[in-house]
């Protein structure tokens, strides 16, 4: 299903303000939790507990640091934020440091007053962020918009980046997708946190309906935890701000960030490796090839039948094994 099916509630009959009030009172305390945390990821609590914030110029950036030696670094989709990665980092934190920061815009990370939140502002983030913690090189690994973060980053970080994995996500000639246009139409009209998430968050059936965010863009979301989608979507709809924030990002996904980025691409020596869901509406099904076609040292496509978008998260097992195969790691 395409994003643009998420919502077929009346949105209008309810007021934003009321909206945001009957989020769950759990997912708004969640903001402020952090801390180092110990063990398996694989809970909000655990999750939340593990939760870190560093303090640059752009922000408080939310982060998870897992494991130790080289350092590997997890990009979300959107709306999500690093819980996507949970399954990945607990399966890879043996062999990598796994880091796994939210996106400024999404998730928990509170960006700077009037900070830019576009992919390439992402990219500049991540740059320092990695500097703060000491990090000099990393193994990217990304899904939807962060892909198209990676990209930018490896292009621009090159000496930074020993491998890349990419899943589903935007490319050159396919960024934004004709599907996200409707999320484009209501950012621009500052609705839509209130028009395509807030109902997600009210009705969690609905969240996992054809019609709401798990359908659209999970391959089980009938699995998927009411605390999930609040752990996701609950920092967004919180407050005014942070539904403008959403905004921006998606915003930020026009005009295309990606453009131009093709004849660098071509040029890269990085390793690159892409696993891509064959269940995904929102993206083409011809763009693992392109980048496989465009891809300076790509190294193949490995397509998982009927995966959605956000597969990564359902499928951590298949993170992994990829991961340790392209790292070179038995």
């Amino acid at each position: 299903m395409h994003r643009r099916q998420f919502l077929t509630l009346a949105a209008g009959s309810l007021a934003a303000g009321a909206l945001a009030a009957c989020a769950p009172r759990a997912a708004q305390k969640a903001i402020a939790a952090g801390g180092s945390g110990s063990g398996s990821l694989d809970s909000v609590a655990a999750f939340n507990a593990a939760r870190r914030f560093a303090k640059t110029p752009f922000g408080e950036i939310a982060y998870v640091d897992r494991g130790s030696g080289p350092a590997a670094l997890f990009l979300h989709g959107f709306p999500l934020n690093s819980y996507q990665w949970r399954g990945a980092i607990d399966r890879l934190s043996p062999y990598r440091r796994c880091v796994a920061p939210d996106s400024m815009g999404l998730g928990y990370t509170r960006p700077a007053p009037g900070q830019s939140v576009t992919p390439a502002d992402q990219v500049q983030m991540l740059a320092y962020l990695l500097d703060q913690l000491h990090i000099d090189t990393v193994d990217l690994i990304a899904n939807d918009s962060g892909g198209a973060v990676a990209q930018l980053f490896m292009t621009m970080h090159p000496e930074r980046v020993r491998t890349v994995l990419l899943t589903n996500c935007d490319v050159e000639p396919d960024s934004p997708p004709p599907a996200v246009l409707p999320v484009l139409e209501a950012a621009r009209r500052g609705k839509f946190a209130d028009e395509w998430l807030v109902p997600n968050v009210l009705d969690k059936n609905f969240a996992r309906s054809p019609k709401g965010l798990g359908g659209a863009t999970f391959t089980y979301p009938a699995r998927m935890a009411d605390e999930t989608f609040d752990m996701y979507l609950g920092p967004i709809v919180a407050t005014p701000q942070r539904k403008a924030l959403a905004d921006a990002y998606a915003l930020g996904l026009d005009p295309n960030p990606l453009a131009g980025v093709e004849p660098l691409l071509k040029k890269s020596t990085i390793p690159t490796r892409i696993i891509w869901g064959t269940g995904d509406t929102i993206f083409k099904g011809s763009d693992p090839d392109y980048l496989d076609k465009t891809l300076g040292n790509s190294k193949g496509v490995r397509r998982i039948e009927g995966a959605n978008l956000f597969f990564p998260e359902e499928f951590p097992d298949v993170i992994a094994e990829e991961a340790k195969k392209l790292w070179g790691i038995a």
